[in-house]
């Protein structure tokens, strides 16, 4: 890794960046200072393959706030940037995940699709226990949400569903997970959440193991054990 000063215009977010395809970051908090001092911390870059041009992997509000101060001045200082090396996918997805897990801002569906891409390019759990300082365990709860249904994730990013509703869900089967998400789209449904969704998968276990064809409903399921 190299430090170096880079224009603007060279730069740009990488996909590998847990913000890239998502709209302009809030950098409210940041801009009175980079207004007044510049960016000081340098943005974690590599090179992307186009001559003398960098793609951002860690530091896409920093970036963004110097635009608008650049827009504004209608002058734009070259901002220091630490440079990886060609083609570590994973290190860069690294570097942008301890950058917004230390500004602690990262959603647990956020941190599973980053983790996830590192599982795809070799990292064990393990080493990404390690990298981020967490337990294994912990890890393995938010690669867990990979065993979700799409829509279920994704209402648990817009936080429509508690954590521990999640973590209950993320060990139903994918029926078990439809039959839940029809009791949550229905308005007039009883819909289990957190202990009492524990007690409903498990009286749809029980009526799965006995060959019913349909998962117990609010009037028909009970939390006493059979």
């Amino acid at each position: 890794m190299k430090l170096a000063f880079l224009d603007l215009g060279k730069l740009s977010i990488s996909k590998a960046n847990m913000r890239y395809a998502k709209k302009a970051p809030d950098v409210a908090d940041i801009l009175p200072t980079i207004r007044a001092r510049g960016v000081l911390v340098p943005l974690i870059v590599r090179a992307n393959g186009a001559p003398d041009h960098f793609e951002i992997v860690a530091g896409a509000r920093r970036f963004t706030a110097a635009r608008i101060v650049a827009d504004e001045k209608g002058d734009a200082e070259p901002l220091p940037c630490a440079i990886l090396e060609d083609g570590d996918d994973a290190a860069a997805l690294e570097a942008s995940l301890i950058e917004n897990v230390a500004r602690r801002d990262a959603g647990e569906v956020e941190q599973w699709e980053s983790y996830a891409r590192l599982v795809r390019e070799g990292r064990s759990i393990a080493d990404i226990a390690e990298t981020f300082g967490l337990p294994e365990l912990g890890v393995k709860r938010i690669l867990a949400l990979g065993n979700l249904l799409p829509r279920i994730r994704a209402a648990y990013a817009r936080e429509e569903i508690s954590p521990a509703t999640v973590r209950h869900l993320t060990l139903a089967t994918k029926s078990q997970q439809r039959a839940w998400l029809a009791l949550f789209d229905d308005k007039d449904a009883y819909c289990p959440q957190g202990s009492q969704l524990k007690a409903w998968l498990k009286a749809a276990r029980r009526c799965c193991s006995r060959g019913c064809s349909t998962f117990p409903t609010a009037r028909s399921w009970t939390l006493s054990p059979s």
